[in-house]
């Protein structure tokens, strides 16, 4: 069925924003057209944005979504709602969950899961080892065949250096990816905090930076051996920074992602110990914030996801010391962004949303994450002047385990197409 919307601001190739009619064809962009021009007689329906801004859906390559096994914490259609109402039509599952998604049945059944409850698109990555232990390879190409979109053992690092060529080698023959949650269980054990001044005034046993970038150089010459793609999760050191700007310069194929969290917190701001402030990585440094944000407006760091990491309350009271790791995200990562560096004039609204839309499409070799014709109508529509208070307990995902509640944001996603079809509005909800 046509649809059109009219009297949308979108972000044209200069940067600017500029009025457009964009009319959509069973659920693809058929035309983004200037206003002034003639709309098409029509049988399908007319929204008007009234001069909000559309954008392409925002793509989150790094996601928890707890199904199999933690559906307590998340489940695939719980979360795949709270991805919508955050304005998100793409994301990527990671595989740590319970059963691991180390097999092709696993896989299989998480997409199946995500067909049902028909709102994002979900993409699930793999494990590189069984179980998610470091000591055997999955079987790569059997989890390809199942729909896997690359090989992670997120939530822990690889830490056989050995193991991790190998699993490099085979994906590179395969051409397919290699994501790497970058951390040395040798100096972490026990800490649950950066290694700082939050840590020192509560006594905590810190988790020092070189932790996560001993890895990033580790892996960076492994990918120049391999010649792999390889995509560095949530970075969140200046180290890391520095040692990924470099291999890009020298053209090892290494991409990276930093968080919202990681961008707009550093352990400074931790008011004690709550543990809806606990992440990993940590909350790191000032230095270390300041390092990823020019990372990111640089180009070293691709693109912005959120690493929804939902738990239950219960599970989060226990404090900081012996709650689990992990915020949620979908739902304030725009406004949040916006909010903080747009509307205060640091940075330029085509590049946050560039970062969240056709940069992570580019890395990922994804067909969405632009506005033109022939794309998947996979849309935003945001209300930039909306300002509101977060409020947790609204939240569409299971969790409300997050450091902002509270917060006044602006710049709230107010509906969200994927393939044409409007899966959340603020009016009417979801579909």
């Amino acid at each position: 069925m046509l649809q059109i919307i009219k009297n949308a601001n979108v972000i044209n190739e200069k940067g600017q924003l500029e009025r457009k009619t964009i009319i959509i064809d069973n659920g693809v962009i058929q035309s983004v057209m200037d206003v002034n021009h003639e709309i098409p007689e029509h049988e399908g329906s007319v929204i008007d944005a009234e001069g909000k801004l559309i954008t392409p859906g925002f793509i989150d390559m790094h996601v928890h979504l707890r199904e199999p096994g933690f559906e307590h914490k998340e489940t695939i259609e719980s979360g795949s709602r709270s991805a919508v109402k955050g304005g998100f039509s793409t994301i990527a599952c990671m595989p740590n969950t319970k059963p691991v998604m180390d097999n092709p049945d696993t896989v299989a059944l998480v997409l199946e899961k995500a067909r049902q409850a028909d709102m994002a698109k979900v993409l699930p990555y793999a494990a590189i080892t069984k179980n998610e232990l470091g000591r055997e390879l999955t079987d790569f190409e059997a989890l390809k065949a199942a729909g896997a979109i690359g090989f992670t053992d997120d939530g822990v690092g690889v830490q056989n250096a050995q193991m991790m060529k190998d699993a490099m080698k085979k994906a590179a023959s395969m051409g397919m990816p290699v994501i790497a949650h970058c951390e040395d269980d040798s100096l972490v054990k026990g800490a649950c905090v950066t290694e700082g001044k939050f840590a020192e005034k509560h006594g905590l046993k810190g988790i020092p930076n070189e932790s996560e970038a001993i890895h990033v150089g580790r892996d960076i010459l492994l990918t120049e051996a391999t010649g792999v793609h390889y995509h560095v999760c949530h970075v969140s050191t200046e180290q890391s920074v520095r040692l990924i700007r470099q291999a890009k310069a020298i053209g090892i194929s290494v991409t990276a992602e930093v968080c919202p969290h990681h961008l707009v917190l550093s352990d400074e701001d931790i008011p004690g110990l709550d543990a809806n402030w606990k992440m990993n990585p940590p909350l790191r440094s000032p230095r270390d914030v300041e390092a990823c944000i020019e990372g990111l407006l640089d180009g070293t760091l691709d693109m912005i996801v959120t690493d929804h990491a939902p738990h239950s309350e219960e599970e989060k009271a226990r404090g900081m010391e012996l709650a689990p790791f992990g915020i949620v995200g979908f739902e304030t990562a725009f406004p949040l962004l916006y909010t903080k560096f747009v509307a205060t004039g640091k940075w330029d609204l085509s590049m946050l949303v560039k970062r969240m839309t056709s940069d992570p499409a580019r890395v990922f070799g994804l067909d969405s994450g632009v506005l033109k014709a022939g794309a998947p109508a996979d849309l935003t529509m945001i209300d930039l002047e909306s300002e509101k208070e977060v409020k947790p307990e609204t939240f569409a995902t299971k969790g409300r385990n997050t450091p902002f509640a509270g917060w006044k944001l602006k710049g709230w996603p107010v509906m969200t197409w994927v393939d044409g079809e409007i899966k959340w509005s603020q009016t009417n909800g979801f579909a």
